[in-house]
């Protein structure tokens, strides 16, 4: 599994974590950036991750800024991203297992660096059911194809 991942000056610090973290369990990743905690825009760095997420670059990714509610909302404007801003470790589970979230976003000032690892170790962790929950996630992606 490879990860994208993205953040700006305000995630930097956490995202520094992740990628250890990452590291620690040898999981792959691709750092679209920031890569100080020098002040930017959080579009750039999102966007980047998520295109790579949606033209198969990446099997999953993770982006994260002071709230996540940005840049969660930057990678759910690339075609095919379902990102999920998960403040604990129950959501990241479900929107796995039931949305088949592609992307996680976390916001660096909304949650403690213990929980934000265990949210990314459920989310890489957690597989989607499929069944019903396919018929829904299919519908999401007719609501993009028509939006």
């Amino acid at each position: 599994m490879k990860i994208a991942l993205g953040c700006d000056h305000g995630g930097f610090e956490l995202m520094q974590l992740v990628k250890a973290h990452l590291k620690e369990r040898n999981i792959e990743f691709e750092d679209f950036g920031t890569y100080s905690a020098a002040s930017c825009h959080y579009p750039e760095f999102g966007f980047k991750a998520a295109k790579a997420v949606a033209d198969g670059l990446c099997d999953r990714g993770i982006v994260i800024c002071t709230t996540g509610i940005g840049i969660s909302i930057t990678a759910n404007k690339v075609r095919g991203i379902r990102c999920a801003l998960c403040s604990d470790p129950w959501s990241a589970e479900m929107t796995r297992r039931h949305n088949d979230a592609n992307m996680l976003a976390l916001g660096a000032s909304v949650i403690g660096r213990g929980v934000a690892l265990k949210i990314v170790d459920t989310f890489l962790a957690t597989a989607f059911e499929g069944g019903r929950h396919q018929t829904r996630v299919d519908m999401i992606h007719e609501c993009e194809r028509n939006g």
